[in-house]
């Protein structure tokens, strides 16, 4: 399995925590986003939570190889850091959602905004988050 995902010389795995609020939703969007792009391929973060052998060893394959990981939180309950921290895995790139300064918001009418899922991707590859 993780030889089709993320192994030595191909891109970084992306884990999103994909959350009930919109910045759940948005680390989500942005996940995808940045696979179509090319910039990682997204993975399932609920496998390594169940803790399924095969996904956490791909998991830990990646975080080895030159992508490595990026763990997408969307707030500061980081939901993604726990289930990386109990399958026992470290935490390479992280970024937290509400640090780039967009507020958490649990509503029904989730409402994922181009500009703020911009913001995430930028903050992804290493650039300065715009406020």
């Amino acid at each position: 399995m993780s030889k089709n995902c993320c192994s030595a010389g191909q891109p970084r795995m992306i884990l999103a925590c994909s959350g009930g609020s919109n910045v759940g939703q948005l680390t989500n969007q942005a996940a995808v986003e940045l696979t179509r792009e090319g910039f990682g391929t997204m993975f399932c973060l609920a496998g390594l939570g169940g803790g399924l052998k095969g996904l956490v060893q791909a998991a830990r394959e990646a975080g080895q190889a030159d992508g490595g990981v990026l763990v997408l939180d969307g707030c500061a309950v980081g939901c993604a850091k726990a289930i990386m921290n109990n399958a026992g895995l470290p935490l390479q790139d992280y970024l937290v959602v509400t640090d780039l300064g967009i507020d958490k918001v649990k509503d029904t009418q989730l409402v994922i905004r181009t500009d703020e899922v911009q913001r995430v991707k930028q903050a992804a590859r290493g650039g300065q988050p715009q406020n």
